[in-house]
């Protein structure tokens, strides 16, 4: 399966607008946003758990990375309520499943090889640091070899400089609506600009909370 796999190409999917996939396994469904190959895929995706779902023992040969949208996901390894950040590195394993349910949005195979930090962040109460211009905070969440992963909250009337992103970014907008020159971006839109794209970001009156990921399409495959 390929979908939104030309990484030279701007990609917006408004998630709402999406009807929810089976996948292999009862009780665990997904929304594509891009991917290339089938169940062994490099894939950015959104996965919803049933309650008292699960999956088999498995192992991620290319990394994985999680941010907990709704509910609990667990493992075997503890259990991550909503808002929790998680990178698995390549070649972990577990056996995931939900309790209660989860929706989930996820990063498959698109880690350096070097890349071998396990992470764990409750970002419900990890720490914001201030932004680069008023209204603007900024929580990191990972950083390696030039491409980094930030939560990102702008108050309401807020205006950032134009900028380029070299490396490219990815964007998930958790709550509030983004905007810049090109579009406006409510909660539950996904977007993905290429390497060298520009833009001048703002927020209006709702405000924005945002999901961001910069540098990783350097080297998409």
């Amino acid at each position: 399966m390929n979908m939104n796999s030309d990484f030279s190409q701007k990609a917006v999917i408004n998630t709402l607008d999406l009807g929810w996939s089976l996948s292999p396994l009862p009780g665990i469904e997904r929304k594509y946003l891009d991917r290339i190959g089938d169940e062994i895929a490099r894939a950015s995706s959104l996965v919803k758990y049933s309650p008292e779902s699960s999956f088999a023992e498995h192992i991620h040969g290319g990394g994985e990375e999680i941010l907990v949208l709704e509910g609990t996901f667990s493992d075997e390894h503890g259990d991550y309520p909503t808002g929790t950040y998680i990178r698995n590195p390549p070649n972990s394993k577990h056996a995931p499943y939900s309790k209660e349910g989860c929706i989930l949005f996820v990063k498959l195979r698109q880690f350096n090889a070097q890349d071998d930090s396990i992470v764990r962040i409750d970002t419900t109460t990890a720490t914001w640091h201030p932004g680069l211009v008023p209204g603007l905070s900024v929580m990191p969440l990972h950083e390696f070899d030039g491409v980094g992963t930030a939560l990102v909250h702008w108050a309401p009337n807020t205006i950032f400089n134009p900028h380029v992103h070299p490396g490219g970014e990815e964007i998930f907008v958790l709550k509030g609506v983004f905007h810049d020159e090109h579009g406006s971006y409510p909660a539950g839109t996904w977007i993905r600009s290429p390497r060298y794209s520009k833009h001048a970001p703002f927020t209006k009156s709702e405000g924005a909370l945002i999901y961001v990921k910069t540098g990783h399409l350097n080297n998409p495959l």
